[in-house]
This record gives C-alpha cells, structure tokens and sequence, in this order.
C-alpha cells in the first residue's frame, strides 16, 4: 500500500484526532474511509449537464411578501 505524508494544521488535526477516537479503530483507517468519501463526493457525476435552477427563482412567482396580508384584507380595525 503507497504511503502518503500531509501536514495539517493544527486545528484540523486535532478534529481528526477527535473523529478517530470516536469513530475509528485506527488513524489509518479513519484516513482511508475519508479519502474514499472525499473522492466519491468530488468525482461523483451526476450525469446532467443541465444547470440546476435555484429554488428561489424557481418558485418565486407563488412567493407573497410576509407583510403584506395574503387575504387583502384592510387595516388592523377591521379584525376587532
């Protein structure tokens, strides 16, 4: 198995030391499965080359202004 050497700094470090001790039986493989997990996420394809709408524009024609009434209704006396 190749042999790979990274400096971290030392707050990273200290999170994986963290997540070692918690999650994993050895550094060495807490380092693998997060490697792995990195790799996936980073060349996971989607197989759409469309671009994504954002949601707010999506739905933005059936959003109402939250200080507006929805119901039109008039001034604050009407409801007493």
């Amino acid at each position: 198995m190749p042999t790979v050497e990274v400096s971290l700094p030392q707050d990273v470090h200290a999170q994986f030391e963290r997540l070692v001790d918690e999650e994993f039986v050895t550094e060495e493989e807490a380092v693998e499965e997060l490697l792995s997990a990195g790799l996936d996420a980073y060349t996971r394809d989607t197989g759409d080359d469309r671009e994504t709408p954002d949601m707010a524009d999506e739905y933005a024609d059936d959003m109402w202004d939250t200080a507006e009434d929805p119901a039109g209704g008039g001034p604050d006396e009407d409801y007493l």
